[in-house]
């Protein structure tokens, strides 16, 4: 039952070329940062990432993006991620680009066992008609569209047919877990990380604070260990590592003015 792996490294030893991963994280917040480095220092490549986003501010899946290891991006947003922009519209990346609600719940639904499921997101558009660009030319031409998708009427309302997602490995980051795999997940950087840890066959979880079996009260238990295989402690030095996308502050008042 102990699922704690030494070191990062050791951990994603086994992450061949070519495999699919979910990876939790949304923007900078929750990001599996130290697995991700781990995965660029192994070298692997022609990966097939499932995300929200690839990386942002030269971290995260941006690492790998940028090292060419990623061959293919579920996702929902691209951002300010320029590298990711050049290369999908170079015809260097392959990119399904699906309605978040929607990712969200291929990820769980791939998790639960749930082989696809009907929603009404995305019903009228390319989306459930097919001709997104996957994967552009190079020219400017689109060399691989997405498909039209099943769409079926219940009580005359149109719901479009989506797959769940089943990945090779998942990789996440959580604030507190136990030797046995049960996760706690910190306020925002809960976002797509439990979801992201159901959907991998081999689940590997960063945790901020190792605890013993025991410790974590099973009510406060985000996601149970059942869907973790490999727990890595992070160092106080990797839990202490935490960057700003967009630093906002409050100008100060001017002096002599009173609030209220």
């Amino acid at each position: 039952m102990n699922k704690v792996v030494p070191t990062a490294a050791e951990a994603v030893a086994d992450v061949p070329e070519g495999a699919t991963l979910a990876v939790g994280g949304f923007g900078l917040s929750g990001v599996p940062n130290v697995l991700i480095q781990a995965l660029y220092e192994r070298g692997v490549g022609g990966l097939g990432v499932v995300s929200n986003n690839c990386g942002a501010m030269d971290s995260g899946l941006a690492v790998l993006l940028a090292a060419g290891r990623i061959a293919r991006v579920t996702g929902s947003y691209i951002g300010a991620n320029k590298e990711f922009a050049r290369q999908y519209l170079a015809g260097e990346l392959e990119v399904e680009l699906i309605p978040q609600g929607t990712l969200a719940e291929r990820l769980r639904a791939g998790g639960a066992g749930i082989p696809a499921f009907y929603t009404p997101a995305g019903v009228g558009t390319q989306v459930a008609d097919g001709g997104l660009p996957w994967r552009y030319d190079g020219d400017g031409g689109v060399a691989l569209a997405s498909p039209p998708k099943e769409v079926r009427a219940f009580d005359g309302t149109e719901y479009v047919l989506e797959r769940g997602i089943r990945t090779d490995f998942a990789l996440v980051r959580a604030a507190k877990g136990d030797r046995h795999g049960n996760l706690v997940f910190a306020k925002s950087s809960r976002n797509f990380n439990p979801l992201a840890a159901m959907a991998g066959r081999v689940t590997i979880a960063e945790v901020e604070e190792l605890v013993e079996p025991g410790a974590i009260d099973p009510d406060a238990v985000h996601l149970p260990g059942i869907f973790v295989q490999r727990v890595v402690a992070l160092t106080p030095e990797q839990v202490a590592d935490k960057r700003i996308e967009r630093r906002t502050v409050t100008a100060p008042a001017a002096r002599g003015t009173v609030n209220g």
